[in-house]
């Protein structure tokens, strides 16, 4: 079985060397090692040293050079839109304060379908649509990503 050592950022692998995909929801996307069944039917380990949040768009590195794609599976979601950018915002602010995982799309919020949550957001002049549609939430200001290293710093805080 081919096994999946590295994952790269969307834009950040060379896409030439796709050789299938895998479509996974979001509550699947946040893994260190598994068995996985590529959209081919074809299977291989995910094997990473550490638990990693796989985003729709990034490329699976195998041991045998090719790339696995990752793909967002649609889902149940929220979509929400407000009158206005500050109202927006004031939505946006509940359901961080809420720690809900939330996309940000466009002028629009997305969140995983949650009935409580609907209410209230109605509750704060937002409109909701319910819809079908890959669901990839903001890794949020705490999260080890990819983009993000780490680098020597002095004594008083400055980089070495």
């Amino acid at each position: 079985m081919q096994r999946a050592l590295a994952v790269h950022p969307r834009g950040q692998w060379p896409e030439d060397r796709t050789v299938d995909t895998v479509t996974l929801a979001y509550l699947d996307r946040h893994r260190r090692r598994i068995r996985l069944v590529a959209d081919s039917g074809t299977a291989f380990l995910l094997d990473l040293p550490r638990a990693q949040h796989l985003a729709d768009g990034d490329g699976l590195e195998l041991d045998s050079g090719g790339y696995v794609r990752v793909r967002a599976a649609p889902e149940a979601i929220i979509e929400i839109e407000a009158p206005d950018r500050e109202s927006l915002l004031r939505i946006a602010w509940h359901l961080g304060n809420r720690h809900l995982p939330l996309q940000v799309a466009g002028d629009r919020l997305r969140i995983r379908e949650d009935h409580v949550i609907a209410e209230m957001v109605s509750g704060l002049g937002g409109q909701i649509t319910r819809r079908e549609a890959p669901f990839d939430p903001e890794f949020g200001a705490y999260a080890a990503g990819a983009a993000h290293s780490h680098h020597p710093h002095n004594a008083d805080g400055g980089e070495a």
